[in-house]
């Protein structure tokens, strides 16, 4: 039998994270070293690997509770290889060092299960409730597979150089940038979105690190509700996700 499809084969590597493609993600496991991964995203394996539930803390329930953002883990253990993939998205494998690492969960393909994850609050001119608001932070030493919505762009961010993103299509930046979201808009509602150009919230960087890019922007934040009320649906006064979450961590 011949046919194109031959060319797809199995990428052999000795890599124990290495891309089969640009959309999908090949792990090899060796009996000590746990892989999570986003539930439902093995399309493939070989060997003998089984995989589990990932427990979460009462913290961590707690936190995707009152903000949204965490992200649904398996846990892949035992010998031989595993493919990852989700919605034929692009994936990238980056590595997780001192700095960390801030990132929207919804572009958390996988993780090596050393790294410790927890959900942060972005700081808001305005106290804004939405997208963007809330983070998972990963710090420790290893690494995580992410995932975009075609090419991304990779910008540097350097002290005398801070980039501005839309909130809607951030994926990820380094942990030490300082972050805060903004509206540029001239409207004393400020929820309003800037003019009729639909541009709206933006995050802000500052310091020397990156922020990634994806060319795709998700729902507008606008109907992003945390509380009760008028106030609670656009994040403002103690109403708001930042009055509700004073010490800027959900733990």
């Amino acid at each position: 039998m011949q046919s194109p499809l031959f060319a797809h084969n199995d990428q052999q590597t000795q890599e124990r994270w290495s891309l089969q493609n640009k959309q999908m993600l090949r792990v090899t496991l060796e009996g000590h070293d746990d892989l999570l991964a986003r539930k439902g995203t093995m399309v493939a394996y070989q060997g003998l690997v089984e995989f589990d539930a990932e427990y979460r803390s009462n913290g961590q329930a707690r936190a995707r509770r009152h903000t949204g953002e965490g992200v649904d883990l398996m846990r892949c253990h035992g010998q031989g290889t595993v493919y990852l993939a989700n919605l034929a998205q692009y994936v990238h494998v980056m590595d997780v060092e001192q700095d960390g690492l801030t990132v929207d969960s919804s572009y958390v393909l996988a993780m090596d299960s050393s790294l410790h994850h927890e959900v942060i609050a972005v700081d808001s001119l305005y106290g804004i409730s939405g997208s963007g608001k809330y983070q998972l932070n990963i710090t420790g030493r290893g690494k995580v597979a992410l995932m975009t919505s075609g090419a991304p762009l990779l910008m540097q961010v350097t002290p005398d150089k801070y980039v501005n993103c839309d909130a809607d299509a951030i994926v990820a930046w380094s942990t030490g940038l300082r972050v805060q979201m903004q509206a540029q808009t001239h409207s004393s509602g400020v929820w309003r979105r800037r003019g009729s150009t639909g541009e709206g919230w933006e995050l802000s960087f500052m310091g020397a690190g990156f922020a990634l890019v994806q060319p795709s922007e998700l729902l507008p934040p606008q109907n992003a509700q945390i509380g009760q009320g008028l106030a609670a649906q656009f994040g403002m006064g103690q109403q708001g996700a930042r009055g509700q979450n004073q010490g800027n961590v959900w733990s």
